[in-house]
């Protein structure tokens, strides 16, 4: 058995730097005769679960669809339900952890591949994956006839994502790096937009009949950066009916939940399946879980899915360093950054309560260096110096990577035009969902913030009391003692 780990996209870099048709087909009664009297023998399937009367009206049709389609059978253990999220999958009956929850053929996945073997596959060969699917989303979804059509009807219209709100909505954002970002997304999707309305959608009027607008590739984008699934068989994204439904939850502490697998699918064909299961015990009745990523901050959740989550390691902010041009040791730095595996400018992001990432104060000490530190910069020491870089260089190099950061976090909480205070007072009521977003995404940066300027605070303490190079160095030669005194040797 083929067998292939997948998990939910989005990250950001599948879009910044993919599930059915052979309709099930019902035997007719096979006549037995015994003793001459005709028995009926119907080869029907059993407890299919059956959608749920007072969900909407398209949800219903939609089920049915995937019924046809031979998707759902006895062997679905979760449909439909209406849920805290909206819509989510819930269990049948009692489910084992890691038993297979659905499984959907490749036939209705729409993905690359899904592109290239359509009307527009040609026109779409050049285009970012991303690009091209969100294209042939589109023109699905003008069709009436699309095979997708039952799928596209129980799409949403929007997400919660920043790149959807309104200007007074993103203005609860300001001062965080979430706003910054989001414009940033909104921009990129801009220009590819343009790009591609000039290049492919107006030259090719016949196989775009119907006009699409930057608001439809906008949705088209939100559609793929919230639902589809990433890292199957060299593939970039893919959407999967039904599998989309499925909710994320934070008590997942796991990805493997996916899978792509060759098996059944149907009553005479064979198919690649994308299976999902389930990653926790799941009791009859209640909702069923993944983990869409347990690497992303509260701000991608935000800006992927539309959600945050309340744990504290989802609270990040990014600091970006920089070898300024201007520094006169700018090619030496550059060169040992280059050598270590970093460059001119440097992200680090830091999540709260956690350790700061490994590389950052390695970096910031060489970007700091200079004056009577600049001999370590000297090409006999090139081979060397990031790891004389992991422990103090000097008091006066310690002592400016601390005041430089420190100052840094203090601008950026100023940036904000409200307290922390203000904003933990403001959770504490019924928000919408949106500005529950807004201010769950300032508190958990001013957090981290805080966080950031008591680790350097605490470092400015101990500045008296840290070995430095130059006192290693001695160590090291012999020439100091154990109090750091300099030991002169005599004839």
């Amino acid at each position: 058995m083929e067998l292939t780990l997948f998990t939910l996209s989005s990250s950001s870099s599948t879009f910044l730097s993919s599930p059915l048709k052979s309709k099930l087909k019902h035997l007719r009664p096979t006549l037995l005769h015994l003793n001459n009297k005709p028995l009926p023998f119907r080869v029907t399937s059993l407890s299919v679960p059956q959608c749920d009367t007072s969900l909407p009206p398209a949800i219903q049709t939609f089920w049915q669809w995937l019924r046809d389609e031979g998707v759902v059978s006895s062997k679905t253990l979760a449909k439909p339900a209406l849920v805290p999220e909206g819509m989510g999958l819930v269990a049948n009956r009692d489910i084992a952890r890691n038993e297979v929850v659905l499984e959907v053929p490749k036939r209705l996945w729409i993905n690359p591949d899904a592109v290239s073997a359509s009307e527009i596959g040609n026109v779409c060969s050049g285009l970012k994956p991303w690009v091209s699917v969100a294209l042939f989303l589109l023109r699905e979804n003008s069709k009436e006839d699309s095979k997708w059509r039952l799928y596209f009807d129980i799409l949403p219209e929007t997400t919660d994502s920043p790149v959807f709100w309104s200007e007074q909505e993103l203005d609860e954002l300001q001062g965080t790096q979430l706003l910054s970002t989001t414009m940033d997304v909104k921009e990129y999707v801009e220009t590819e937009f343009q790009k591609v309305e000039q290049e492919i959608i107006l030259p090719n009027k016949k196989l775009f009949p119907s006009p699409i607008t930057l608001d439809d590739f906008f949705w088209a984008f939100g559609i793929l950066r919230s639902r589809a699934f990433s890292r199957l068989r060299n593939q970039s994204l893919v959407l999967i009916p039904f599998a989309d439904f499925i909710n994320h939850s934070s008590s997942v502490t796991t990805e493997e939940h996916a899978w792509e697998i060759k098996g059944a699918a149907g009553l005479f064909s064979w198919d690649y399946l994308f299976s999902i299961r389930s990653p926790l015990s799941v009791k009859a009745g209640e909702q069923v879980y993944i983990q869409y990523d347990l690497n992303k901050s509260n701000a991608e959740l935000a800006l992927d899915y539309g959600f945050i989550e309340s744990k504290a390691n989802r609270n990040a902010f990014t600091l970006t360093l920089q070898i300024s041009e201007s520094d006169p040791f700018y090619g030496d730095k550059l060169d040992i950054a280059e050598s270590n595996g970093m460059g001119e400018t440097a992200y680090f992001d830091i999540f709260l309560d956690c350790s700061l990432p490994a590389q950052m104060i390695p970096y910031l000490r060489l970007v700091a260096l200079g004056g009577t530190d600049a001999f370590l910069l000297e090409s006999i020491f090139r081979n060397s110096v990031w790891g004389f870089l992991d422990l103090p260089v000097s008091r006066a190099n310690e002592e400016l990577i601390c005041r430089v950061v420190r100052e840094a976090c203090k601008s950026a909480l100023s940036a904000y035009p409200t307290t922390l205070e203000e904003d933990e007072k403001l959770m504490e009521s019924e928000l919408d969902s949106r500005l529950g977003i807004a201010v769950g995404i300032r508190v958990g940066e001013k957090k981290v913030l805080q966080h950031i300027d008591s680790i350097f605070k605490d470092r400015e303490l101990e500045l008296d009391i840290l070995e430095y190079y130059q006192e290693r160095r001695l160590k090291d030669l012999g020439l100091s003692g154990e109090l750091g005194d300099i030991i002169f040797w005599e004839k």
